[in-house]
């Protein structure tokens, strides 16, 4: 197999690289040339926000079975991209996201759910979901609904994170002591092992699927309790989490999601959205899942190799709780302490 990624030096497009070079398929990156990528596969260099930032591309002779296109902003980036390689290559694999959806998520949402309105293939940039539904209709628009494939992800975590979720995590356990663990312990969480993603991709493409699929991890795939005791473990931390109400958390001015990463509180719309999807498809296709202990580790060992900083990505949020907030709220409701090995000192 010939695969084209654009991008593929950082987070996602860079595990959907390494797992199309584990198959031993013959790959070309096409990036601006700020990161190095993975060895073995060809370069071109070229920044798609430049009137001519697909020059590189266009002088290629390449040909390719498949694209991977993981942009994020401005829809006619996709469009101008598609339209060149449009009879280069057999198929477009754009990777979406869920936020395509229209607000509020139904529970439980299949891939039939209804997208935002506004979106279109050639606009500039929106907001998040217009802009990812807009690269989709992009994809569509020059490949078709049978070479087109839109993956629509949900949270990502893992190795190469950019975004700052679980990296924030290990950081502030690493730090040791009472950490403000967001209740319930049993909350089931629903999100994907950027691997996970990538291996389902690699194998989509080679199923020549088309089509949208919601690509996270069936909903309860691990808990809060589970995800934050793993990086305990990881870490090898005395930290001690502190389980906390989340309505103590949310009276604190506390946001969900960004200021304490991966959490929402239950029983709302945006837990419904963010944690309970429909991914009935995707296991159909063959979506397997580690276990969180697994992603967990393997970031905090990456996270360590490379200095213990993760990588900021500029266009999204910088994550994490106010230290001072959290050693109020730890004073002031003092949260449920854990007793067991893994939530206090490391194990043996």
């Amino acid at each position: 197999m010939r695969l084209l990624v654009l991008g593929g030096t950082e987070f996602v497009g860079r595990a959907v690289v390494e797992a199309a070079l584990r198959r031993g398929w013959e790959v070309t990156v096409f990036h601006r040339g700020r990161h190095r990528p993975p060895s073995g596969v060809r370069s071109l260099h070229g920044d798609r926000t430049d009137p001519d930032g697909l020059a590189a591309l266009a002088a290629d002779d390449g040909t390719w079975d498949a694209v991977v296109d993981t942009w994020s902003a401005a829809p006619r980036a996709v469009l101008d991209a598609a339209r060149l390689l449009r009879g280069r290559a057999g198929r477009y694999v754009y990777v979406s996201s869920r936020s395509v959806y229209a607000w509020p998520w139904p529970p439980g949402a299949g891939e039939d759910a209804p997208p935002v309105e506004g979106a279109a293939a050639g606009a500039g940039a929106t907001d998040y979901p217009r802009d990812k539904r807009g690269g989709e209709l992009a994809a569509l628009e020059v490949f078709g609904a049978a070479a087109s494939l839109l993956v629509r992800a949900g949270l990502i975590l893992g190795p190469y994170e950019n975004v700052g979720r679980l990296p924030w995590w290990l950081t502030r356990i690493a730090g040791g002591g009472p950490v403000l663990a967001p209740g319930p312990q049993d909350l089931p969480l629903q999100y994907i092992d950027v691997r996970d993603l990538a291996d389902w991709v690699a194998g989509a493409v080679e199923k020549e699927l088309s089509g949208p699929y919601n690509l996270v991890s069936p909903p309860g795939h691990t808990t809060m309790g589970e995800l934050l005791r793993a990086c305990v473990r990881a870490t090898g931390a005395r930290a001690e989490l502190r389980w906390t109400d989340p309505a103590v958390i949310l009276d604190a001015g506390i946001e969900p999601w960004t200021q304490l990463p991966v959490w929402v509180p239950p029983g709302g719309e945006m837990y419904d959205a963010v944690h309970r999807a429909d991914v009935s498809r995707a296991v159909a296709t063959g979506l397997v899942c580690r276990p969180a202990g697994e992603t967990v580790a393997d970031t905090w060992r990456w996270l360590t190799e490379i200095g213990g900083v993760a990588p900021q990505r500029p266009d999204r949020t910088v994550k994490g709780v106010d230290p001072e907030v959290e050693a109020k709220v730890l004073a002031g409701a003092g949260g449920v302490p854990g007793t067991t090995p893994e939530e206090g000192a490391p194990d043996d």
